[in-house]
């Protein structure tokens, strides 16, 4: 009798999600949605009316494993379980999602300068019967950021496929003065949050 190894799908483009995957041992396979990059026509993105940042970081991360369950089924692939992520930063009660174009970046980062924002990152699991999600909720203190540094930063292009404009394992790693809460979490995936569900879903790890 052929055993098959624990497997999960990962519904995300994100290279710091397939790190950090790797990182803990998870074997997965890449759930690619056909819709150009940052765009998915089954998940609305956009924030709806009076909807806290907690509860649109979890919709939109729900939605996303849901779509990653219906591309299983239309494309007849083996049936694992999908992990999908989202993150967005929220500072005075405003989500933050990924800069528009060079200019909403730095305005993102001048409003961050100085300042203590949330970084919200929802983990969803569903296997088609049954979905389960966690949310990890940190803060970033930035310290005060020159004009300068904002644009040099901005001009290497980390910022624009990021929430908040900046990636913290990245080049913005000097702008961060503390943080509060979950490393990886604030990267784009919470690994303690990401494990226990695993767990509840049969995946040994």
């Amino acid at each position: 009798m052929i055993t098959l190894e624990p497997r999960i799908y990962l519904a995300s483009r994100s290279p710091r999600r397939r790190e950090l995957l790797t990182q803990i041992g998870v074997r997965f396979e890449l759930l690619m949605f056909r819709g150009i990059p940052r765009e998915d026509p089954d998940v609305d993105e956009a924030v709806l009316p009076q909807e806290s940042p907690e509860e649109y970081v979890v919709r939109v991360t729900l939605a996303k494993a849901q779509a990653g369950v219906r591309r299983i089924r239309e494309r007849h692939l083996i049936s694992y379980p999908v992990l999908a992520a989202d993150t967005t930063v929220e500072i005075d009660g405003k989500v933050i999602g990924k800069p528009e174009h060079e200019a909403d970046a730095v305005a993102i980062l001048q409003c961050l300068s100085g300042r203590t924002h949330r970084v919200l990152t929802a983990v969803v699991i569903s296997d088609g019967g049954r979905a389960e999600h966690l949310l990890n909720i940190s803060e970033v203190c930035f310290r005060p950021l020159e004009q300068e540094e904002i644009r040099r930063y901005v001009a290497s292009g980390e910022p624009l496929d990021k929430a908040g404009a900046y990636g913290i394992q990245g080049r913005a790693a000097v702008f961060v003065e503390e943080i509060k809460g979950s490393y990886t979490g604030i990267m784009g995936l919470p690994l303690y949050e990401t494990a226990l569900l695993l767990r509840r879903f049969g995946y040994p790890i």
